[in-house]
Formats: structure tokens, sequence, C-alpha cells
């Protein structure tokens, strides 16, 4: 026997992947699924890009960045909406007198839904969104969303295609809100990859706990649309227990601070779900 021969080294088991039932086979990005949703995406991200949509507004980026001011190019970015999408012109844009009403189901409305109840119509069709453009699967919605014959599953499929029906361009709307989130934040600090933010719960298990790493430190997969806070004690308001992680910059959907006076407060941010490595810590 070889007595100088070293002991074979196990190697650390791969970091988790987006399990299967938690995401779609297609998507309209530029990544799949399987990996924007997977931790190595956390720890080494690149740009998420949803199809089409920056060649289609090239005019809306190149006046962007002319402007300096943060509030100057919001207020840009609202009237661009206003004009491409005829939000306030709902005969214009094909909705006649019976549907009017539905032209105030706009990305503004969706986001301020989502700010007032996560688990309501706007939530709905918020997560319906994220799971068409990057393929995630909502998790939770009211409830468990654990199987697709589910009364809370088909309550969630219904509320989301209620929310959708007789809008205007909706989703597209909702791509181009991404698209300028993803280019504020570019333009705010375009070395950071990362945002450390925070979350307020009362127990772990209120997430799908896929490993235990440390002794605070946990693997979960996360809902696919999520609200977190930039202020550690924001966060203690809403659970005994903080869930602090470093979210990669493309997953953040919106956050309040990018259209001053939509949203009261600053510190809000929607986040895009999958698996992420956590730390837990008592207030």
């Amino acid at each position: 026997m070889d007595s100088n021969r070293q002991p074979t080294q196990t190697p650390d088991p791969p970091p988790p992947s987006l399990p299967a039932h938690a995401r779609l086979t297609l998507n309209r990005c530029n990544l799949p699924a399987v990996i924007l949703g997977s931790l190595t995406y956390q720890h080494h991200p690149v740009d998420l890009e949803l199809d089409g949509i920056a060649p289609l507004h090239t005019p809306l980026l190149r006046n962007l960045d002319a402007i300096p001011g943060h509030r100057a190019r919001a207020r840009h970015f609202q009237d661009y909406m206003r004009w491409r999408f005829l939000l306030d012109l709902p005969e214009e844009a094909g909705l006649t007198r019976g549907r009017r009403g539905r032209a105030k189901a706009d990305y503004q409305r969706m986001v301020r839904g989502w700010s007032f109840d996560s688990d309501g119509r706007e939530g709905a069709v918020l997560k319906r969104w994220v799971e068409s453009r990057f393929g995630l699967l909502a998790r939770h919605h009211a409830g468990p969303l654990h199987g697709r014959g589910s009364e809370t599953y088909l309550r969630y499929v219904a509320a989301g295609t209620q929310g959708l029906y007789a809008t205007n361009a909706l989703e597209s709307q909702l791509d181009l809100l991404y698209t300028y989130g993803q280019y504020e934040l570019g333009r705010r600090a375009p070395a950071d990859t990362h945002l450390r933010l925070y979350r307020g719960i009362n127990r772990i298990d209120e997430h799908e706990v896929l490993e235990r790493v440390g002794r605070h430190r946990y693997r979960v997969l996360l809902n696919n649309l999520n609200s977190f806070t930039s202020e550690r004690e924001r966060a203690d308001e809403f659970g005994d227990y903080i869930l602090e992680t470093e979210v990669p910059r493309p997953k953040v959907f919106f956050y309040n601070r990018l259209l001053p006076d939509l949203l009261k407060g600053e510190d809000e941010y929607v986040v895009i779900g999958g698996v992420y490595e956590v730390r837990i810590s008592v207030l």
C-alpha cells in the first residue's frame, strides 16, 4: 500500500438549481429560467434583456441619456408611457365605451396595487407577468400554489386573467417599466452588481428551504415576486426575524424611488425570485 497517497477529497455538492416544478421551459428574455433562477445566477449575475424591448424603444433610452436629473428622467419616462400607450386617450387605443374603465389598469395602478396588497388582483397580474417574461412560476398567492388543480391556484389564474382583460397592452407597459428601472439602477451605480436588501419574517419555513448551509444561512426558493426593503430597521416592522440577502441588480423589477411621488416611502424594492442564499438574524 502506498503510504504517500493522498486521501481522495469529496467535491463540494453543486449549489441548488431552480427546481423543475418552479419554472417554465420557455420565457421571453435572454436567459432560460433554469439559469436566471439558480443560485449560480445570484452569485454571478448578468444583465437580463426582455425580447425586443430595447430595439423597439431606442428613442426613449437615447433621450434619457441626455437628461441629467433623476426626477426629470422620471417625468420624461411617464410622458413617454402616456404617448406610447395612449394612456390619456382610451378611445384612440381601441377601448370601446364599455371598456374605457379598463384604461385605468395601467402600470402605475399595478405598482400601487402591489404596494397595497401583493395577494390582490394587481399582484396576480405582476406574478403572471414574471412567469411569462422570466419563466419563474409563482409559489404563493393568497396561499401556497403547489398544485395546478388546487382552488388557490385556480383563483390566482383567474385574478391574473381578469386583471389583464381589456387592458391597453398592460404587459408591454410592465416590460418597459422593468427596462427603465434597470436603466436607472445602472446609471446610479454602474459598478454595483448587487443590492443588500432585507425582509421581515416570523419563521424561516415561510419560505421553501432547499438547504441549510450554516447556523444562520439557508438556500431558499423565493416566490417569483417579493417585497424587500433597503432599510434593515424597516424590516423589523414585518416580523420577528430579518432575512438578509444580496439581490442581483437585474432582479429588481421596481423600487419606490424610481418614480417619485407615485408611492409613499422610498425603501421598498420589488424583487424577482428564484433560488437565493439568505442569512437569518434575530432583531
